[in-house]
């Protein structure tokens, strides 16, 4: 107990103030404006490409011939371990250099990728596409935090934070609803080129609204390898808790987006376009009110000098374990989809908590690197293996004649949301003190 002490009063010495530098580099007006609109329309369009593979998933495994096995390792493994990966070099230049070079290369490198995937004629080349996808994605939250960490005073960075996460919801929805529409109109491939073709575009757009973003000034902090500052800051048990949280976050949220569709399909007998309509506007709705409403609700958490910016998360998640229960088993299938709002609601909900209250902790000039170990947490082994997991008790119950395999390969979601929340309230208790005593 004394040692952790010791460690969070370090960490608690070392929070910088805002310095001189950054609050010359605050933007105002219509500068925020479009800076906020870019990121929307960045991380929109990013989890579009991301998504896309999981509502086109039955016909693409129809036309490559592949099991779901195969399809949560192209869903999960193939994006996840590129994505985490790469993201801590891509946030330390984000951190020491421009953001916006390390967030329009990025733009354009995914774009590219997911236009290449529409030609993919196999499980491997289509895998490799998305591993290339997953180089460019893996840098666009850390540079987009760097961004905000620049532009926006940090009074209001919840609610950018919420803003720029609420493209997540927004690209979920329009990814599952036009994405489903698409695919049965011109099919899976058409759908990636031209999602693909946008993201050029929006590569455009990004580099004009940013504006310059020159690098900062070396310090003794940014001197420092990232390696060895990520042990550091790992070291915390502030941090690590969180970390630790981000991680079943990663078991909960990646089967669910990656098989939800396909349970509803199979289950219920919903078409592709009707589970992109049904899913794809609750997703956004939840989205919308949950990035929203955790941004400012996380801005007034840090105003009120408490220190306590986890709990109301976790809590929500505890109360999403149950609901998603209970949608895997219900006959009906209206009811299905609205048990899964909870859990909608809940990752959306979490995001501006998570990513603020990693950068509390981190300080100044560390913003995208602590941004790339909570997307480490939740977007390696999660990604990774909760949608193989799910594949592969599904085809173990299909193998056996049971019905419903999917429903009970997706039970690792409602167990990954318990351990969540109650790690997120660990954590909640460690980080309290830190802050108050900022």
């Amino acid at each position: 107990m004394t040692e952790a002490a010791a460690r969070s009063t370090n960490i608690t010495i070392t929070l910088p103030v805002i310095s001189k530098h950054y609050s010359n580099e605050y933007v105002k007006g219509r500068r925020t404006f479009a800076i906020l609109s870019a990121l929307l329309l960045i991380s929109a369009f990013s989890q579009i490409d991301r998504i896309l593979p999981f509502i086109l998933s039955e016909s693409i495994k129809s036309d490559l011939n592949l099991s779901d096995t195969e399809m949560g390792l192209l869903t999960g493994l193939a994006f996840a371990v590129c994505y985490s990966l790469l993201s801590l070099p891509l946030a330390r230049a984000s951190d020491r250099g421009s953001p916006r070079f390390v967030l329009v290369s990025c733009i354009l490198l995914w774009s590219a990728m997911t236009a290449l995937g529409g030609f993919a004629a196999s499980f491997l080349l289509l895998a490799l596409t998305r591993f290339g996808v997953a180089f460019g994605e893996a840098g666009a939250v850390p540079a987009g935090h760097a961004l905000i960490a620049r532009k926006i005073p940090p009074e209001h960075r919840g609610l950018a934070i919420g803003l720029f996460a609420m493209g997540i919801p927004l690209g979920t929805m329009v990814g599952f609803a036009a994405g489903g529409a698409i695919g049965e109109t011109v099919g899976w491939r058409t759908a990636l080129v031209g999602a693909g073709a946008i993201g050029g575009l929006i590569a455009l757009l990004t580099l004009l609204a940013a504006g310059p973003t020159p690098a900062l000034q070396r310090t003794a902090a940014n001197r420092e390898p990232f390696l060895r500052s990520s042990r550091r800051l790992l070291a915390s048990p502030a941090f690590r808790w969180l970390f630790i949280g981000a991680i079943f976050l990663g078991f909960a949220a990646a089967p669910f987006y990656a098989f939800s569709a396909p349970f509803l399909i199979r289950t219920h007998g919903f078409s592709t376009s009707q589970v992109g309509l049904a899913f794809g506007l609750s997703q956004g709705l939840m989205g919308i009110v949950g990035t929203l409403l955790g941004g400012r609700w996380f801005d007034r958490a840090v105003g009120s000098g408490t220190g306590r910016v986890l709990g109301p998360p976790a809590v929500l998640f505890l109360i999403a374990s149950i609901t998603t229960s209970a949608a895997l088993f219900t006959p009906v299938g209206w009811l299905s989809i609205a048990l899964l709002v909870p859990g909608m609601l809940s990752f959306s909900f979490m995001l501006p908590w998570a990513f603020g209250a990693a950068h509390l902790v981190a300080g100044e000039g560390k913003q995208a690197q602590a941004s790339s170990l909570v997307m480490i947490g939740s977007g390696l082994l999660g990604p990774a293996l909760g949608p193989v997991i799910v594949g592969m008790v599904s085809d173990a119950v299909t193998a056996a004649q049971g019905s419903n395999g999917l429903g009970f390969g997706l039970l690792i979601v409602p167990i990954a949301s318990v351990l969540t929340g109650v790690t997120l309230l660990i954590a909640n208790r460690r980080i309290a003190p830190l802050l108050a005593r900022r």
